[in-house]
Formats: structure tokens, C-alpha cells, sequence
């Protein structure tokens, strides 16, 4: 498995989660003050739903 790129793991959740980028900058803007996960952060912030949050790590152990 080969470490996931940061542009990678945005293009998935925009093009294939559909997730807004305005939802993403929130999140990372909380993961600042908080670091953790991004996929927790925008799970947490109910930005995703647990659907979602489970594709996203399928996702990631498939790259």
C-alpha cells in the first residue's frame, strides 16, 4: 500500500464523495487546533456521514 498524497485524498472525497470544498477547508482548519485524522475531523463535524466515512477508508486501504 502506498502512502496517500494529500491532493489524493481531496480529489476522492470532491469527485467521489462529493464533498464541498468548503467543507474540507473547515475541516482542516479545525484539524489545526485539533490535529487528527481529516476523515474523523469531518466526520465529527457532521460534514460526512458514517456511509461516507466507511467508503473513505475503504478507499484508503484499497490506494
Amino acid at each position: 500500500m502506498n502512502p496517500v498524497t494529500n491532493s489524493q485524498l481531496l480529489r476522492f472525497l470532491q469527485d467521489e464523495l462529493a464533498i464541498p470544498r468548503d467543507s474540507i477547508a473547515v475541516a482542516q482548519r479545525h484539524r489545526e487546533q485539533d490535529p487528527g485524522p481529516l476523515p474523523m475531523i469531518l466526520w465529527q463535524y457532521g460534514l460526512i456521514t458514517l456511509k461516507q466515512l466507511d467508503q473513505l477508508y475503504d478507499w484508503l486501504e484499497t490506494v
